[in-house]
């Protein structure tokens, strides 16, 4: 395993460099990354982010928005906030492993007297409330998996920042933001910042005492990343991007995430469709949607189109029959 120290907290750079190191650096088998971001929210591939953000809020305070590679939910963070990135060989499976990458950060946690564990289908929770939430994304036998510890992060601007949906909330049974999530120095015994956390954690990774092999960025890596920001992350087409009209929408949540369905549907033909939610899953949804347009909004039509394509790979726990009753029932 090799560390990558990266002390910038600009979010855009920070994702562009987990991007270029997990494409372009294959040369190790292990790449461990910590990070952390000035005050942003970081939304999921999939998400419609206009909808996950209080945009006066977000505008007033000047948070950073940006998108990340990997799906899951919209996350805030802000300089107590602490972002590890494990990037490894995948296992060839296409289901998603977070509690095998989550175990460093309870450990750490346990060695200072606080219990933490792995619950749900991606998060870390202290006293059943969580502290970190989990997400990878897969690609040409590598998986990218990062982590977004609270550890003294501004809880009430947290709250403020972004826009739970309901069934989020009533699905969590508890009455907010606010009240279901918790940061580690409320539970620590002694004073500690989030750099002593930041170099525990980076001991626990390294095995303790092991030399930590440290990977330096070389001046044409930081061209390419930059690259990456100029071109992708901070651009408002790949943050916010562009949606068509719609006169169909739908939603449901399942056990494994929600998914969101817009239709644009003229003469009973699919003139679009756009997918959107907290899911987790791997390639580019466009592949999907594109077999869809063109299609008659009937169900044995879209299934037909549909027949050889593996919509488990793009929507990780969620049956063909369970996305068909939510497309068109």
């Amino acid at each position: 395993m090799i560390y990558i120290e990266n002390n910038c907290n600009k979010p855009q750079f920070n994702l562009a460099l987990e991007e270029y190191v997990f494409n372009y650096l294959d040369e190790f088998d292990e790449i461990f990354l910590l990070w952390i971001n000035e005050p942003t929210i970081v939304v999921g591939k999939h998400q419609n982010t206009i909808e996950e953000i209080n945009v006066n809020y977000v505008k007033e305070n000047n948070i950073n928005v940006v998108r990340r590679l990997s799906g899951g939910g919209a996350v805030y963070h802000d300089l107590g906030n602490l972002n590890y990135t494990i990037i490894s060989k995948s296992s060839g499976s296409s289901n998603f492993d977070f509690k095998t990458f989550s175990q460093p950060v309870i450990d750490v946690l346990a060695d200072l007297g606080i219990k933490a564990e792995f619950t749900g289908r991606n998060d870390i929770v202290i006293d059943g409330k969580k502290f970190c939430g989990n997400a990878q994304y897969k690609s040409k036998g590598r998986v990218l998996h990062h982590g977004a510890i609270l550890f003294d992060t501004d809880l009430e601007v947290l709250g403020k920042a972004l826009k739970v949906s309901k069934d989020k909330i009533m699905s969590k049974g508890v009455k907010s933001v606010r009240s279901r999530v918790t940061k580690i120095t409320d539970h620590l015994k002694e004073d500690l910042t989030v750099e002593d956390f930041k170099k525990l954690l980076l001991k626990r990774m390294f095995g303790g005492d092991e030399e930590i092999k440290v990977y330096e960025l070389s001046d044409e890596d930081y061209a390419n990343i930059n690259k990456l920001v100029e071109e992708r992350y901070g651009t408002w087409e790949w943050v916010f991007g562009t949606s068509p009209s719609f006169n169909i929408e739908k939603d449901r949540r399942f056990a494994s995430g929600k998914v969101e369905v817009k239709l644009n549907i003229r003469d009973g033909i699919v003139k679009d469709i756009k997918f959107y939610g907290d899911f987790f899953g791997h390639g580019e949804l466009k592949d999907v949607e594109e077999k869809i347009i063109g299609t008659k909004y009937k169900r044995e039509e879209i299934q037909n189109v549909l027949k050889n394509v593996d919509l488990e790979y793009y929507f990780a726990g969620i049956s063909k029959e369970e996305l068909f009753d939510l497309i068109i029932d």
